[in-house]
């Protein structure tokens, strides 16, 4: 299985993207994680990283491109992935045609998640990030047991600064001008399977799976 998640930040790609990987065995390539790390680590490449997070811009293609190539390249890789939060341009889309051409690979399906703005914004607004080990909560769909402390570790629980409603006006604007396209892209290469993104993760899972089971798997 190699397989590509398209759709704008909060659309439920990464826990779609999990769902995938815990049913098929394939490894899991989300960009997002691997940039939160970085900024984390605070290294030359982690604050610059940051910024352009904080800012809801976009890392430089040749940057992402390379991040990329080196962890299809892993073993657990050799099985299948599942790309998520990649490509997000048509510079990107390009760079990762040619990494999986000299792997002698492609892509077997693309999914595009549509959710509406407005849902997003209420999807995103409301997360809040365990600062010791990383747990995800919401406060109204998944609240922890008491406000502000991680259930799992009992951490100090903060919302990021990409899930700020300014910020996610931001990545929208920046998604519907850069990645976008995108669609398309792999439409005229007959590989975009369009989905409705909402509902609840399981009906999601579903409509998924549906459209593998219309390429194979």
């Amino acid at each position: 299985m190699r397989v590509l998640l398209l759709g704008p930040p909060g659309a439920g790609k990464g826990t779609q993207a999990k769902l995938l990987k815990e049913q098929f065995g394939a490894c899991q390539v989300s960009t997002g994680d691997i940039l939160r790390r970085a900024a984390a680590e605070r290294s030359p490449l982690g604050e610059k990283a940051a910024a352009l997070m904080a800012k809801g811009e976009l890392v430089p293609d040749g940057l992402m491109i390379d991040l990329v190539a080196e962890r299809l390249r892993g073993d657990d890789c050799l099985a299948g992935f599942i790309l998520d939060g990649f490509p997000r341009t048509l510079d990107q889309a390009e760079g990762l045609e040619a990494i999986l051409e000299a792997m002698g690979s492609g892509l077997d399906c693309v999914f595009s998640i549509w959710v509406p703005h407005n849902v997003i914004i209420l999807r995103l607004e409301g997360r809040r990030s365990c600062k010791t080990c990383g747990a995800l909560y919401h406060l109204v769909s998944q609240p922890p047991r008491r406000i502000g402390v991680c259930d799992r570790c009992g951490g100090e629980l903060y919302q990021r600064e990409d899930d700020r409603v300014e910020t996610i006006r931001a990545r929208l604007r920046v998604y519907e001008a850069q990645t976008a396209p995108l669609v398309d892209y792999y439409r005229k290469k007959g590989l975009l399977k369009e989905i409705d993104g909402v509902g609840s993760v399981e009906e999601i899972r579903c409509r998924m799976l549906l459209a593998l089971g219309e390429v194979g798997t």
